[in-house]
């Protein structure tokens, strides 16, 4: 009998994301896995700076797989710099669980470019990663840019891409159509579809939201990049009593988008809300929309959790999921980033008609099937066979 190939997985915490992939690895049982954090175990109740607060997840996210805490030893540790993940016994640990290949998510950190550098060309080394070419601008800088990220992966074999824009970004910076492989983004779609139709006739009495009217949702942090005062001044202009906003989340943008709806009793704030709860509150709205202006809304998984709950959506052109997910006047509309005129227009359209955002909802709910976690695993099992063979 075959000894089964084992494979490293490296990636700097568990996230709601990635453990169920993990886990459906692990229990399907056609590589051996063990995953890598390299962040150290002091990330499970670390702060986020966009939600601005310490975030500890409600769903077990390190239950029913392999894996080992990588010493960190940044003098800043975090995800959101180069020198945030510093690790300087990875390198042995991975050696010593004798992989056959191993996977990065992300290689924008220290710990993991050495590790990458070090494997290329002793085994398989893949990639997975989420950019996109959206936010590109031209000059000196982005020459270099790509000198750069030409040179980066030029170490890797093969990468996972999670969607058109990704494919585009990884072709534009050297990777052949031969070494990419689809894995798309998923969010749990089972656990969102749980009908929870008690729940959401209770949040929405309690916001005085009658079920006649139309509620839209934005779920996220309230930053910069996501926009949520473009879609605050939009709703102003719309000017539909039995229309009603509601925002989710904290962030730096908060006090600006509070300010500005004080005077609005059908404008709504609930503060960051965990994953067992995010159901009701997609369930509760007529309408998600995601105004994000980037730079860096790689994705917009927010996107995949609305429609895994039956819903409408109103993205802009700068969300990276949009052209996978977003299908004119079938399940939504995209509008152009920044453009308050367009927004507005869109958000007047859709809110005329109930039966047409319960229709784009429907749609939405079929159109995320395909985007789940067992696709995900089955590409990461095909592509590793394929390779380590």
């Amino acid at each position: 009998m075959r000894e089964m190939k084992k494979l490293a997985i490296v990636t700097t915490h568990p996230i709601q994301y990635y453990a169920p992939v993990f886990k459906l690895l692990h229990e399907r049982n056609r590589v051996s896995i063990k995953v890598f954090y390299t962040w150290g175990n002091a990330a499970i109740n670390n702060y986020d700076p966009g939600f601005n607060k310490k975030i500890t997840w409600d769903i077990p996210l390190l239950d029913g797989y392999p894996y080992e805490w990588v010493n960190n030893t940044s003098s800043n540790p975090g995800s959101h710099h180069f020198n945030g993940i510093v690790n300087p016994g990875l390198i042995e640990q991975l050696k010593t669980f004798e992989p056959d290949a191993v996977l990065f998510i992300g290689w924008s950190y220290s710990g993991h470019l050495k590790a990458i550098r070090y494997f290329k060309n002793k085994m398989p080394v893949w990639f997975r990663g989420d950019s996109t070419l959206l936010d590109e601008t031209s000059g000196v800088r982005s020459i270099l840019k790509t000198i750069f990220l030409k040179w980066v992966y030029r170490h890797v074999d093969g990468a996972f891409y999670n969607g058109i824009n990704n494919k585009v970004y990884f072709l534009r910076y050297g990777l052949k159509e031969k070494q990419l492989t689809f894995a798309p983004h998923a969010v749990d779609n089972d656990r969102f579809a749980v009908e929870k139709t008690t729940d959401v006739i209770s949040l929405r009495e309690s916001l005085g939201i009658a079920p006649t009217d139309v509620l839209i949702l934005f779920a996220g942090k309230l930053e910069e990049k996501k926009d949520p005062e473009l879609l605050m001044d939009a709703f102003i202009a719309l000017n539909e009593p039995k229309v009603h906003l509601l925002f989710v989340g904290s962030g730096a943008k908060e006090k600006t988008v509070k300010s500005k709806a004080a005077s609005y009793t059908n404008v709504h704030f609930i503060d960051f809300q965990n994953q067992t709860y995010m159901p009701v509150l997609y369930q509760s709205c007529d309408l998600f929309c995601l105004p994000s202006k980037g730079p860096g809304e790689t994705w917009g998984l927010a996107v995949n959790e609305a429609m895994a709950c039956a819903k409408a959506i109103l993205v802009s052109d700068k969300c990276g999921c949009a052209v996978d997910l977003v299908k004119n006047e079938e399940n939504g509309v995209i509008f152009k980033t920044g453009s308050l005129a367009d927004l507005v227009a869109c958000l007047k359209r859709l809110t005329e008609n109930k039966e047409l955002l319960n229709n784009y909802g429907k749609a939405s709910y079929q159109i995320i099937q395909p985007f789940n976690f067992l696709a995900i695993a089955e590409a990461i099992e095909k592509t590793f066979v394929h390779e380590t063979n």
